[in-house]
């Protein structure tokens, strides 16, 4: 049957299947889609659901154990089982594709300017010097500035929101039909995600093309998206109007993601709980140079003179973008870098504590980091994982003892204590979290640093670990400083909020009032720029 004529790409009965050692697995399993011209279709779905794989078949570039089958016709051509030299006139010209982190898909040798002119050569031809007034337009147009200078800079060079515009400016290098977005904003700044989802939106006005979104955040795409198609282990469970998917949902997985939004409030703690983390005038200086031959050299300060009291029983949320301070503030705070100030924990004194002097602070001050598969070692088992802070500060515990408690801090963070015997490879993002928190955990502590706890996970993931978290503190009395850019999370975990800006605090005050009324200009700017629902 002949498809309606402003559809550009017709998806039928799509199925990519992957060779493992042990046996096939089918990542996607016969799916059919289209994408229209000129509109914005969002592919969303949990990790493992099968989006972008869905995409990377029809472009063919899936791994090398990766194989497609099906019909995905571009303009009425079939481009599954194109032959690589027809293929390539499609992709990268009328077919182009952005990823979700630019820093891993540029490449660290080659300047800007070099590799936003390779699709413009190979296509168009002639040569990179020719192309260089085109690559210094796109740069303009994509909005980054001094584009003369940025042309020769490397990746390293520039901002992650400046690396995600060089590499939109090259997929826009040849006009494509269509532009897929894998992610391109999960990694970024609230305030620099939305100067990218608007520059998507206003080049898709000016060049009239087709966006696949592809994403977890349901936020963005109630704001951007045209159409939905939502998937879950490799089907299509439900597509439609975007209107339609967000107020008449029709399956329970659907109704599941969307209600994965973080919800609730933390209640503030009584002015009389006391005080068990009080920073005053807390600053780090980092020494800059030139490099090894350079005679230049200074210090940058990271965090100026901010000053933050911890009640027991209380989340303290601390936003801002990257680069504000928020995480060296956390390390700070657990003496983790060096730092000037005055910082008191249960009463003592603690500036200028060495190692050795901290040590046995350690089991009560903890810290959770954002890339759970990042901090856990792959050589050791979950078990050695978990029970390795118990060798430091209770050595006097047998191997049993080790191990009973290693399964009732599984236990507390909602895993299966045979978890203990496998690696964290094994893992899911939203488990291995969970392992990061049961490792902190089984040292029972009074004070947890949970810095971007949750931004590498899916949303219906983060509501399950803003859950943990709050029946860990409620079941301990435990204080959390709560680091994160994500304001959704900030106002489901904290109780108070402070707003960093280029290592100061601009703004602080009890979640709702922040919230409700932020009075400075900077806070207002990150609330309106939020497209998840605060």
């Amino acid at each position: 049957m002949p498809e309606p004529k402003d559809i550009i790409l017709d998806v039928r009965d799509l199925k990519v299947t992957f060779d493992t050692p042990d046996g096939s697995v089918e990542a996607v399993k016969g799916i059919d889609l289209h994408v229209r011209a000129g509109e914005t279709l969002a592919v969303v779905g949990e990790s493992g659901s099968g989006k972008s794989q869905t995409m990377m078949g029809i472009m063919g570039l899936l791994a090398a154990n990766g194989r497609v089958t099906g019909r995905a016709a571009y303009r009425g051509q079939d481009l599954i089982g194109l032959p690589v030299k027809a293929l390539n006139a499609v992709r990268g010209a009328k077919i182009t594709m952005i990823f979700q982190e630019p820093m891993s898909s540029l490449d660290p040798l080659y300047t800007i300017g070099r590799q936003i002119s390779e699709p413009i050569v190979h296509h168009r031809g002639g040569s990179f010097r020719q192309a260089r007034t085109r690559v210094l337009e796109l740069l303009e147009l994509v909005g980054i500035p001094d584009p003369r200078r940025r042309i020769d800079s490397y990746p390293h060079e520039l901002s992650g929101g400046q690396r995600q515009r060089a590499m939109i400016a090259m997929a826009l290098a040849n006009d494509p039909d269509i532009l897929i977005a894998d992610e391109p904003t999960t990694a970024l700044d609230v305030t620099i995600q939305a100067q990218i989802l608007d520059l998507l939106r206003s080049l898709q006005t000016r060049f009239g093309m087709a966006v696949v979104l592809i994403t977890h955040d349901l936020g963005v795409v109630r704001h951007v998206a045209d159409r939905v198609v939502v998937m879950r282990r490799g089907e299509v469970v439900e597509q439609g109007l975007t209107t339609d998917i967000f107020e008449r949902p029709q399956a329970d997985y659907t109704k599941m993601l969307l209600d994965a939004e973080p919800r609730g409030e933390k209640p503030p703690v009584p002015t009389s709980a006391p005080i068990l983390l009080d920073g005053q005038r807390v600053s780090v200086d980092y020494a800059t140079g030139g490099g090894l031959f350079s005679k230049r050299s200074g210090t940058f300060r990271a965090v100026d003179k901010v000053s933050i009291r911890l009640q027991e029983g209380q989340t303290i949320g601390v936003v801002g973008e990257s680069g504000s301070g928020k995480s060296t503030l956390g390390r700070a705070l657990l003496q983790l870098v060096p730092a000037s100030g005055v910082i008191h924990f249960d009463g003592q004194d603690i500036s200028g504590f060495d190692r050795r002097a901290m040590r046995p602070l350690r089991r009560e001050m903890q810290l959770v980091f954002q890339d759970p598969f990042g901090s856990l070692s792959p050589r050791q088992t979950v078990g050695e994982i978990i029970t390795e802070g118990l060798y430091v500060h209770e050595p006097e515990l047998s191997r049993a003892d080790r191990d009973k408690r290693a399964i009732e801090a599984l236990k507390e963070v909602g895993l299966d204590p045979q978890a203990r015997n496998r690696y964290p490879h094994e893992f899911s993002g939203g488990q291995r979290q969970r392992i990061a928190i049961a490792r902190a955990m089984i040292l029972k502590p009074r004070l947890v640093i949970l810095d971007e706890p949750t931004s590498a996970l899916d949303r219906s993931v983060q509501g399950q670990v803003i859950d943990l978290l709050r029946s860990l503190q409620d079941a301990h009395g435990l204080s959390y400083v709560f680091i994160s850019h994500d304001l959704a999370v900030i106002k489901a975990m904290a109780d108070y909020v402070i707003v960093m800006k280029d290592g100061e605090i601009v703004e602080e005050g009890e979640t709702e009032t922040l919230f409700a009324a932020p009075r400075q200009a900077y806070t207002q700017t990150l609330l309106s720029a939020a497209y998840t629902a605060v």
